[in-house]
């Protein structure tokens, strides 16, 4: 083999050696920086929401009817005809004003002719007793006898209790009159008048109505479940509740609530329909509920004074438990348990966090426990009331038709 055929082979063992080396040290290089890449992912975008300390009140809602403390329907109770109307539809009325003068001189009549037989059986009676001292004094001197004289007693004894009746008719006379003059049980609102002068009334005629309108109360059904935290909150003194009507159907417009105080608690819950009855008693001095209104009442069973509030959408709830993901001081995503204490609209009071936390909500979907986050934007909790009122309106958990609980 000459000496140009060596130096070919040895340039190609050269190549081939070279070839070789690239290929097993490139590899290895390459699996080491893919290797790196792979331990090291780029950070996860996120954004957090600041939490917001707040009283935050915890009720409950439901539809109610405004029902009159007291509403009287006012009837004759005798048949007459009606001589004098005094008051007009619509009139506020003290109690006792004189309302109706219906015609009673049939009843005058019998007073004075209850009166005349008392004026005789008062003669009468005199007569007897005088007769009977006579007979005791001839009875002394042995002119009358025994007998005589306690004939003359039970003639006395009778005269007096025919006396007593004579005086219990007068007195049933002067009702019966009375009844001629209709006059207000207590103070209120005059109804629709049905009755005019001339009108032949029965003990059936509804005259008027007469409804008191302050204070008024507002009746209305909570669920079953609700009654421990009634009650509870009954015990710990006055429980505030509101009332709103709507004033217009077309464009959903509410009044100012008012505010009052829950008066009743029934001693019975439905069985069928699973709700217990309440009411609340409202003062009404400028008329700002009607009876028979249909209302929203809120029934304020506790507040949550300082609570944390977050934003529900942050509150993951899994097989693990109910927890949060919040920013770590390396900036990883760190898995911090809460407790879920009340939601209203689109926030909710938690415990499990001082409130100086960034709370992950957006993104948390991509967001491995521990995993390095990158935050975007941090805000505070969007539309978190002030300190004692919700954020937005309660959207309520629906128990039964016109029933409406807290969000739990």
């Amino acid at each position: 083999m000459n000496q140009k055929t060596l130096g070919v082979i040895a340039a190609a063992a050269a190549i081939i050696g070279g070839a070789a080396w690239y290929v097993l040290h490139g590899a290895s290089e390459q699996a080491k920086a893919g290797a790196k890449s792979a331990a090291a992912p780029a950070p996860t975008v996120v954004g957090v929401v600041t939490p917001q300390r707040q009283d935050v009140p915890v009720f409950l809602q439901a539809h109610g009817t405004v029902t009159p403390v007291s509403r009287v329907d006012l009837r004759a109770q005798t048949t007459s005809t009606i001589r004098t109307v005094h008051i007009k539809e619509g009139q506020f009325v003290k109690a006792g004003q004189l309302l109706f003068s219906l015609d009673g001189r049939g009843d005058l009549a019998n007073v004075d002719k209850a009166r005349a037989q008392i004026e005789r059986d008062q003669a009468a009676l005199a007569d007897v007793e005088r007769q009977y001292k006579r007979g005791e004094e001839l009875l002394a001197q042995h002119f009358l006898a025994q007998s005589a004289v306690d004939t003359l007693r039970s003639q006395v004894d009778a005269a007096r209790a025919l006396l007593g009746a004579d005086q219990a008719a007068l007195r049933a006379a002067k009702v019966s009159a009375s009844y001629s003059a209709i006059a207000a049980p207590m103070a209120g609102r005059v109804g629709a008048i049905s009755v005019f002068p001339g009108s032949l009334v029965l003990p059936s005629t509804s005259l008027t109505t007469i409804t008191v309108l302050d204070p008024i109360d507002v009746a209305f059904t909570l669920p079953e479940s609700a009654l421990g935290d009634l009650l509870a909150a009954k015990k710990r003194g006055a429980v505030a509740v509101e009332a709103s009507a709507s004033t217009s159907t077309s464009t959903s417009t509410s009044t100012k609530p008012v505010s009052g105080i829950l008066s009743f608690i029934d001693n019975t819950v439905d069985p069928v329909a699973g709700t217990i009855r309440v009411k609340a008693r409202f003062d009404n001095r400028d008329s700002a509920l009607w009876p028979g209104q249909y209302v929203n009442a809120r029934v304020t069973v506790q507040t949550l004074a300082g609570a944390v509030v977050i934003p529900q959408a942050a509150i993951i709830i899994n097989t693990r438990g109910t927890f949060v993901y919040v920013v770590g001081p390396d900036q990883s995503a760190l898995p911090t348990p809460v407790v879920r204490l009340h939601g209203f609209g689109l926030n909710a009071a938690v415990s499990g966090l001082s409130g100086a936390e960034q709370v992950i909500t957006e993104g948390k979907q991509n967001v491995r426990p521990g995993g390095k986050v990158r935050v975007a934007a941090a805000v505070k909790v969007r539309g978190a009331g002030s300190a004692g009122t919700p954020a937005t309106p309660v959207t309520p958990v629906t128990t039964a038709p016109g029933v409406a609980r807290k969000d739990q």
